[in-house]
């Protein structure tokens, strides 16, 4: 019986709408290479669009300018070896100070690189320090920051444009998993480490450790800010999701409802909605307000029974990822398979293969997914497009502003509420 539900899962994914390859950078090996150390656990975008960055393996952090990366897949075809781009990118001089132009950089961190995020500061956005008299580091409007989370428990701090190291944050005692930064521009970083901890830095007070937030009561694998960088939400092992108040420091709720480990999480643009993916085989899209599940996507048919609610070890999802339109969300699994969904469709809209995968994300503008593997290399694809309804647009809009609670309180209809509310 369950071969022949593995066969039917094949059959129903084969027939789905395939996405296209844009691209692939595909990490150096040579024979002596351990495999071991090579993952690529994470990749990223700039906020404004002009870098892509991801962990090439064994210490090495690769940075690209992104349109001369699309522009190199459409003169030289999808596969690219990734140190073999190279020749064709410009390479930054650290001494050159032009940092209108970018160029790739190859950043050796000295660990095994397992989480990677983009900072760019807001000049007129005050520091939450006490001592405002001096710092170290003057960030100017322009500053774009590389924070990368090593084996170790450090965070090292980079200058973008130049490649140079500028801090080295210290307190952390094991694996950094996942880095994210507030995405007011106020360059407020939170760390999530094995060590079952969360850490708040201030890079504006030169990456002073402001806060330290405790309940979890095991690994801590993910973390991601809500657009208005008033919550933060962690998710980790023991089927934990957490939502902190980021302005208090305080857990708001926990989320329950998963049945495995909790590996990674993401709002929505208008932050209604949060996604989180599971070794359990699904992905809960939750109203992060209320503490209730609006939707399910399953990766596995029929769905595991209460007996087997952890899942399948061959359907874990790996990751899980936002796109900026708020209306599709990807998905990345032990089955060989990228799903994208739409939130209103209970099946994916499109699919893709991947061997090996283990990270995913989304350009800027979301025309394109990125997701890395065990061997270090990345591969593109381009996401499901359409315009959106002046309905949706309307919803997003307001949700920016308006919690749920303020929205069931609206003078308007019961379906106009439900359908601001994403529950129908």
């Amino acid at each position: 019986m369950l071969a022949f539900f593995k066969k039917w899962n094949f059959l129903f994914v084969f027939f789905l709408a395939r996405s296209r390859t844009v691209g692939e950078l595909l990490a150096p090996t040579s024979p002596f290479d351990k495999k071991c150390g090579r993952e690529n656990w994470t990749v990223a975008f700039a906020p404004d669009g002009s870098y892509f960055a991801w962990s090439q393996g064994h210490r090495i952090v690769k940075l690209v300018p992104w349109s001369q990366c699309l522009n190199n897949f459409l003169l030289h075809g999808t596969k690219n070896v990734a140190n073999s781009i190279s020749t064709r990118l410009p390479r930054q001089n650290s001494d050159s100070g032009q940092k209108n132009k970018p160029c790739e950089h190859i950043i050796d961190c000295g660990d095994i690189v397992w989480s990677l995020a983009f900072g760019s500061s807001v000049p007129e956005k005050q520091s939450r320090c006490v001592n405002i008299e001096w710092h170290r580091f003057k960030f100017g409007q322009d500053q774009l920051l590389l924070a990368t989370g090593l084996n170790n428990g450090r965070i090292k701090i980079w200058d973008v444009y130049t490649g140079k190291l500028l801090l080295n944050l210290m307190d952390h005692t094991e694996v950094v998993r996942d880095l994210t930064f507030a995405p007011d521009g106020s360059l407020i970083l939170v760390s999530a480490s094995r060590d079952k901890t969360l850490r708040v830095w201030d890079l504006k007070d030169d990456g002073n450790m402001m806060k330290v937030l405790r309940g979890h009561q095991n690994w801590v694998y993910g973390c991601a800010f809500s657009p208005d960088s008033s919550i933060l939400c962690s998710v980790g092992a023991s089927k934990a999701v957490f939502l902190w108040d980021m302005d208090k420091y305080s857990m708001i709720r926990k989320l329950e409802g998963h049945h495995n480990d909790v590996v990674a999480c993401e709002f929505s643009p208008d932050g209604a909605l949060l996604a989180t993916a599971s070794y359990d085989t699904r992905v809960y899209v939750w109203d992060p307000h209320i503490g209730v599940i609006l939707m399910e996507f399953g990766h596995l048919f029929p769905p595991p029974t209460p007996i087997f609610a952890g899942g399948a070890n061959d359907r874990w999802v790996r990751s899980v990822s936002f796109s900026h339109d708020g209306l599709h969300i990807a998905s990345l699994a032990d089955d060989k398979m990228v799903r994208f969904w739409r939130i209103d469709e209970e099946y994916p809209v499109q699919v893709a293969p991947l061997n090996n995968g283990l990270c995913c994300t989304f350009s800027t503008d979301g025309s394109v997914l990125a997701a890395g593997t065990q061997d270090g290399s990345v591969y593109f694809w381009a996401t499901p497009r359409q315009v959106s309804s002046l309905q949706h647009l309307c919803r997003m809009a307001i949700r920016r502003v308006m919690p749920t609670s303020q929205v069931k309180n609206l003078p308007i209809p019961s379906k106009v509420v439900e359908f601001l509310c994403y529950q129908i």
